[in-house]
């Protein structure tokens, strides 16, 4: 699933390349992916909107329409969203296509069919229930050391389930849990009130180097990713722990190993985390 660093990286595209334009037609392939409004009320809505601005929450892209309108998009696992030119050859998986007023195409497609869209006021963005109950922004200014203390400190969860919870810090998955638990050296099994101050500092630091790290290399492609251009992001070549079982560690030579941590393949090295 696309975490943060790929959501940002496809916000920050399509931002220049949708911002200003309208929305003048849309067809819906798949009509499950459109959550809300029905399918005839999201065509409606959509058509001659302009594209305001793109932002980000958690692993939401969130597209401001005009007449304060927002769509609302989640790839989850296999999902595309990106800008092309008509003559693109089409995905078997394409879902939904926007027709932009310069020519172009908004396209969504996706392999498994997880992904959402919901089309609804910004005022009532608090329905979208995964989007009321967002936490913190680990890269948000006023998400500190301190603040990350006390999440820690009021948990009995281990710390690799804490930094999973989207309720407790947002866009966080799997990939990223696994790299920052590395460069913090600390052990992803670990429960999270046993972390010390420094700890803290280590872990709150490695969450702003990886996830700008991997933002500059525009996120990490493994299966599906692409950002909404349509190019793949570089950050896999990067990576210290994640998918390395076996490989030596980057620090201390010794293998990679893999564990299950809070129900998913987590993997580290059990020298240099503790």
């Amino acid at each position: 699933m696309p975490e943060l660093p790929e959501v940002e990286t496809v916000k920050r595209s399509l931002q220049q390349s949708l911002v200003g334009r309208v929305i003048n037609g849309i067809e819906i392939r798949i009509p499950k992916i459109i959550k809300a409004p029905s399918q005839e009320e999201f065509q409606s809505l959509l058509e001659e909107r302009m594209v305001e601005g793109v932002d980000r929450r958690g692993k939401y892209l969130l597209i401001q329409l005009s007449g304060g309108l927002v769509l609302v998009v989640h790839l989850r696992m296999t999902g595309r969203l990106f800008v092309c030119p008509p003559s693109l050859d089409q995905d078997r998986h394409t879902h939904v296509l926007m027709d932009l007023d310069n020519g172009w195409q908004l396209r969504f497609e996706d392999q498994r069919q997880f992904g959402t869209m919901h089309l609804l006021p910004s005022h009532r963005l608090g329905e979208i229930r995964g989007l009321a109950a967002m936490g913190w922004e680990p890269l948000d200014r006023r998400f500190s050391p301190t603040r990350l203390g006390e999440l820690c400190g009021e948990s009995r969860r281990r710390i690799k389930d804490l930094l999973l919870d989207q309720s407790v810090v947002a866009g966080i998955g799997n990939i990223y849990a696994d790299e920052i638990l590395f460069a913090a050296g600390i052990h992803p099994g670990r429960i999270a009130a046993t972390l010390g101050e420094g700890e803290i500092q280590a872990l709150h630091s490695a969450m702003g180097t990886v996830l700008r790290a991997a933002i500059r290399h525009r996120g990490t492609s493994v299966r599906d990713y692409v950002d909404g251009a349509g190019v793949k992001g570089s950050y896999q070549h990067h990576l210290k722990v994640y998918r390395c079982t076996g490989m030596p560690c980057p620090r201390c030579g010794r293998p990679i190993e893999k564990i299950r941590v809070a129900g998913r393949s987590s993997h580290y090295c059990a020298h240099c985390q503790k």
